[in-house]
């Protein structure tokens, strides 16, 4: 076998040589053969050196005569370095047999069979051998293409590694001569790197067929060329990434071009409409003067042809005319000073304001002069010239003269109005600009132009300069002034610094102040229309938005809502609905709540629905807000102004019940233990809770707009569409028949019934909340829909869902499959079923008004007929007590759920009294005093009384539960007389369960109830320990530390300290080896603390009165409270407790340092032992 390795190898090597013309190395191969006798394999290198074709006899003659080495010396050279080689050549034999040793041990130890089908492979192997190598060499060698630099480096070292393993030193020197171009002395880490790598390549080539060799030459070409279309591949995916940044750029440049080119559109949109109105300003102003001009004209020559006749009349017509002038002046002074009489508070404004009469000259066009007197006559003339100047309109001042002088008492009624800018007026001033005056006041002509600017910017002047100086109280009444300017003046900036005043009048304005302000805004918006509303008034809107007074962005936020109607339709689902989102997001609450409810106002304004996506995720986001008013507000305003917006309710309910499973299923598991009920249940955040709160009640505000869609989508015609019979069994018959849709009344059941069973298997039975909103929820489906579809559809639905069987017959085939895909398949949905599920179908489903009926008889049958079942579990049958306990948070069934129990209680099942004292104890929370003492406390004693141990015990713990929650002093008595009877029985387990419960209520009872438990204590460790067993001390002991840690931190009277505390800790002590380490240090705390920490008072009183030595009460100290009072009694009387009514009362240093030393103790126990609120929670 080992020869035809070394034949077949040294033919690999001598082929190898020959295929890569490393002659050299070949003939000196061929001596070494030859040497060591090896003829055989030496052929083919004779036939190929005797070759005339490759060796000419010239050539060998010519090289002949050329000087060689001596051959002897070579020799001798040869010998000497096979000495020195000849011990690791034995060497490298022994390692190489222990090798083979190894390696036939190894083969001996598989199965037989395959040693013999080894062997005749190996047989055949070697018989075959020469055919085989034959075939493989007949195979053409060139098929392979050439070698590669590294395929030849590593057949180079692996031929050089195979000489001086064979021992053919000198063929491996010449070898390495030959090859020159390569190192192969470093073989770098490579698959073919391996030890003897020319053998492994011979055993791999051996063991692999032509085909296998041919398939795998052909998937290393096909690497090749994969390697060739990747670096392909990646150089086109180089140029395309280029490209692509290229295309990007270019995409990015044409984007900013694009937001400039609209941006300019916009400015030359807006341009254009200031264009449009300037425009328009300006051809009013055109057609004014064209009037003015053509009255100029009239007026012009009506003068003129006045003149001509003056000229040509007569001397009398003159002066009768002259008189008539004066008998008028003279009417009218005479007239004037009739009213100076009447009205003298009206003579004494003229009197001392002499401006002001110029207004009533302005106002009543009338040519009185300022110091005219009473008897002057004034010359027609002087008439004539204020007529022509201030109404110019006339064509003869004669007809102006009598309006204006005749009617004198006309115009003295105007004049306050005229005088004094009246709050009350509310009409709008006139387009002219002047002040807002009657017809009759006018005369013949409009007020002047010029007059009516001037006053405007008067106003616009002393507007900023007066509110400072207002009182904000009365700021309001400078309103009317302010929205004059605003409306009237001419210049934009202007007009915007009085509108920033307008929102700025106030600086916290209230809730009434804002009002009055937004009405000035609306009634400014009327008048001023849609362009100045959106340029001047919403601007002052956006700058206030991000102001730091919550009350001015409330003014925003309604500003939005009023305002809206007063633009264009465009800017109200752009700008305005910007300007809410932002609100919605404002730190203050009431922001929010006003921004949700004038999103609602907003959304009948909105001309398209594009943006009803963007209002949606708006209402979610306030309905899940963390303030109250704002989610009140939203669900009762904001939910229906969208529903009636657009009827989108099938959204709004898929997205609503996306939301409510989401919000679950996002939080942690309870436990991360894969498969048990505690991983399918799951943690809740305040956040999530809160959500799902809102999300439940967001989904019972849409149920009347579910109830009402399925109304009007009933496809039965034939059947009334009463509301009280449209969902009757003949309804449900037809609809179950399955051959029209009803997809409105379908997704009650079908997809909200489903969602929400999947939510209750997700809580935890802690989350009472969110399982009450959800009964609620199917209490007002059941009242909407009626008797019919509770019984045949709700019902169904949930006795599926918890494992029951339910009639699906009122359900139409198409829905059978959901429906079933409800019950649970496996034991773990099945109790989750339980503790979810069931609680609903209980409160929700069966305690309806419509199933009180059912409801005690499904529960008599799951508490009564389902505790006689050996299969149940203990854990089944709390969870069940905790369905009964959801269920006694609804007090309408207190008296049902008391009548079962008191059936359970006189029944001989021992599980079932087990389970009505577990009830019992879980539905004390639930009710009043007066239902504890005449149902409650009867019942547990009757349990209490029972022969069996473990009825006993479960009603010890609920006696506990009663305590914690009532503090009657008839109730308590009853308890300590139920417990002494415990106590009486003298079993440890009782003494331990009566501790227990007791102290789950010491944080919450009575003094009473806390003295009687301490007292117990006392007595308790003041007897001896019957029992040598040290684990059963050890639970006394425990169970009486846990005890004395919970008194400790309530406020206990001296007298207990003294008489009851400090001894009950001192008999503890007495017992170290019962004790837990970490007690042990809590009671000498608590004994330092309590006995004020003096060593010659500790150590006389209570290690006298409790035989202590000395050594332990050194540990207290000294400098204590109770050091001030000696006991003179001689020790060998038996002590009462001792009297300490002398020293200072230990309720002081109590008070002052109680709850510190409670902190400190817990804090030092924390982690070494269980707290007294561990402990209750553990019960």
């Amino acid at each position: 076998m080992m020869d035809v390795e070394r034949s077949s190898l040294c033919n690999c090597v001598v082929n190898f040589l020959l295929e890569e013309n490393y002659l050299l190395t070949a003939f000196e191969l061929l001596h070494e053969l030859l040497d060591d006798g090896r003829d055989a394999q030496a052929i083919r290198l004779k036939e190929f050196f005797s070759d005339p074709s490759h060796f000419p006899p010239d050539q060998i003659s010519r090289y002949n005569s050329l000087r060689v080495l001596d051959p002897q010396s070579l020799l001798e050279e040869k010998e000497t370095i096979e000495e020195k080689l000849a011990l690791s050549d034995y060497e490298l034999r022994l390692a190489l047999e222990d090798i083979a040793k190894l390696k036939t041990e190894l083969q001996r130890k598989e199965d037989l069979t395959r040693d013999k089908l080894s062997e005749s492979s190996v047989s055949s192997t070697v018989n075959h051998a020469p055919e085989i190598h034959r075939k493989k060499q007949d195979a053409p060698f060139s098929d392979l293409g050439p070698l590669k630099a590294n395929e030849r480096k590593d057949l180079n070292c692996a031929v050089k590694e195979y000489l001086l393993i064979a021992g053919y030193r000198l063929t491996a020197m010449t070898f390495y001569e030959e090859v020159a171009d390569q190192n192969l002395d470093v073989w770098e880490n490579s698959p073919a790197s391996v030890p003897d790598a020319l053998r492994h390549y011979y055993y791999q080539y051996m063991s692999s067929t032509s085909e296998a060799a041919e398939e795998k030459i052909s998937m290393i070409r096909d690497i090749v060329s994969l390697k060739k279309a990747n670096e392909n591949l990646n150089h086109e995916k180089d140029c395309l990434m280029k490209n692509k940044e290229v295309a990007e750029g270019q995409i990015t440049a044409l984007k900013k071009s694009l937001e400039a080119t609209q941006n300019d559109l916009k400015d030359k949109e807006k341009l254009t409409q200031d264009l449009k109105h300037e425009l328009e300003h300006q051809r009013k102003e055109l057609n004014d003067c064209r009037a003015e001009i053509t009255s100029l004209k009239m007026q012009i020559e009506g003068s003129s042809f006045l003149q001509n006749q003056v000229a040509t009349s007569f001397d009398f017509t003159q002066s009768q005319a002259l008189e008539s002038y004066k008998e008028e002046i003279k009417s009218l002074q005479m007239e004037i000073e009739r009213l100076k009489v009447e009205k003298t508070n009206i003579s004494d404004l003229v009197d001392s304001s002499s401006g002001e009469k110029v207004v009533e000259i302005d106002e009543n066009r009338t040519p009185i002069s300022d110091h005219t007197e009473p008897t002057e006559v004034v010359d027609s003339t002087t008439l004539l010239v204020p007529i022509q100047t201030f109404d110019s309109s006339t064509p003869k001042p004669e007809e102006n003269l009598p309006e204006s002088v005749m009617n004198p008492s006309n115009n003295t009624d105007r004049f306050p109005d005229g005088r004094i800018l009246s709050r009350q007026d509310e009409n709008p001033p006139s387009e002219d600009g002047g002040l807002h005056l009657n017809s009759e006041n006018l005369g013949a002509g409009p007020v002047p132009e010029n007059m009516g600017l001037g006053t405007i910017q008067i106003l616009a002047d002393s507007l900023p300069k007066i509110v400072p100086y207002v009182l904000i109280n009365h700021r309001e009444e400078l309103l009317p002034l302010i929205m004059c300017a605003i409306e009237r003046h001419p210049d934009s900036s202007t007009r915007d610094s009085l509108t920033h005043t307008l929102f700025n009048l106030i600086k916290r304005p209230d809730e009434q102040q804002r009002q009055i302000i937004m009405d000035a805004c609306v009634s400014l918006a009327k008048n001023v229309g849609e362009m100045r509303t959106e340029t001047e008034l919403l601007p002052q809107c956006w700058e206030q938005i991000n102001h730091m007074y919550e009350e001015r962005r409330l003014l925003v936020a309604q500003s939005c809502g009023e305002l809206a109607e007063f633009v264009r339709p465009e800017i109200r689902d752009s700008l305005i609905l910007s300007i809410v989102q932002q609100l919605v997001e404002d730190p203050a609450t009431v922001v929010r709540e006003a921004a949700a409810h004038n999103l609602a106002l907003l959304l009948p304004l909105f001309p398209l629905m594009d943006k009803y996506f963007k209002v949606e995720e708006l209402m979610f986001q306030l309905a899940c807000d963390p303030s109250g008013v704002v989610v009140e507000t939203t669900l009762k305003e904001l939910l229906p102004a969208v529903i009636n917006w657009e009827n989108k309710l099938d959204h709004i309910l898929r997205v609503l019940l996306s939301h409510i499973l989401g919000s679950a299923q996002r939080c942690p598991p309870l436990s991360g233990v894969e498969g048990s009920v505690e991983s399918h249940l799951r943690v809740l955040g305040e956040q999530e809770r809160w959500n799902l709160d809102v999300l439940l009640r967001m989904l019972a505000e849409l149920l009347p707009f579910v109830h009402q869609k399925a109304i009007e989508t009933c496809p039965f015609s034939s059947v009334s569409e009463s509301n009280e019979t449209l969902f009757s069994n003949s309804v449900l018959e037809l609809y179950a028949g399955g051959h029209v849709e009803w997809p409105a009344f379908e997704w009650v059941h079908a997809d909200c019934f489903s969602c929400l069973l999947q939510l209750a298997s997700l809580l935890p039975q802690k989350e009472d909340k969110l399982r009450n909103q959800i009964t609620k929820f199917l209490l007002a489906v059941s009242e909407c829909f009626g008797d019919s579809y509770l019984t045949h559809i709700m019902l169904p639905v949930f006795l599926v869902a918890i494992g029951d069987e339910g009639d699906l017959m009122f359900f139409p085939p198409n829905v059978h499959s959901r429906i079933k895909g409800l019950r649970p398949r496996t034991a773990v949905a099945e109790r989750l079923a339980i503790i979810g599920i069931l609680p609903l179908l209980l409160a929700g489903v069966l305690g309806s008004p419509l199933k009180r009926q059912q409801l005690p008889d499904y529960l008599r049958k799951l508490l009564l007929e389902g505790a006689t079942k050996e299969s149940r579990s203990a854990t089944h049958n709390m969870d069940i007590v905790n369905a009964v306990r959801f269920l006694c948070t609804f007090e309408e069934h207190h008296g049902m759920i008391f009548n079962i129990l008191w059936e359970m209680v006189v029944r001989s099942n021992i599980e079932m009294k087990i389970s009505a004292a577990n009830i019992l104890k879980v539905i004390v929370p639930y009710i009043d005093a007066k239902v504890a003492s005449t149902h409650v406390l009867p019942a547990l004693i009757t349990l209490g009384s029972d022969q069996n141990l473990n009825v006993k015990y479960a009603s010890i713990d609920a006696f506990g539960a009663v305590a914690q929650h009532f503090k009657n002093d008839m109730i308590v008595d009853k308890i300590r007389v139920q417990m002494d009877a415990f106590l009486e029985d003298g079993s440890l387990e009782a003494t331990i369960a009566v501790v227990h419960s007791l102290v789950v209520a010491v944080p919450h009872t009575t003094e009473r109830l806390r003295d009687y438990l301490l007292s117990k204590i006392f007595q308790l460790t003041s007897t001896p320990v019957s029992t040598t067993d040290v684990m059963r001390r050890q639970q006394r002991a425990n169970a009486f530390c846990e005890a004395v840690r919970a008194l400790d931190a309530t406020d206990l009277s001296a007298n207990s300290i003294r008489s009851f505390l400090l001894p009950a800790i001192q008999n503890l002590l007495k017992d170290p080896d019962a004790l837990d380490p970490a007690h042990k240090e809590a009671l000498e705390i608590i004994l330092k603390e309590r006995s004020g920490g003096t060593l010659e008072a500790f150590s006389k009183v209570m290690g006298a009165h409790l035989g202590m030595p000395s050594s332990v009460t050194s540990f207290f100290g000294e400098g204590g409270l109770l050091g001030k009072k000696e006991i003179t009694e001689s020790p060998t009387e038996p002590v009462e407790p001792p009297n300490y009514a002398a020293s200072p009362s230990p309720a002081a240093a109590e008070d002052t340092g109680g709850f510190m030393r409670i902190m400190r103790v817990t804090d030092m126990l924390r982690g070494k032992a269980k707290s007294p609120e561990e402990t209750r929670q553990s019960q």
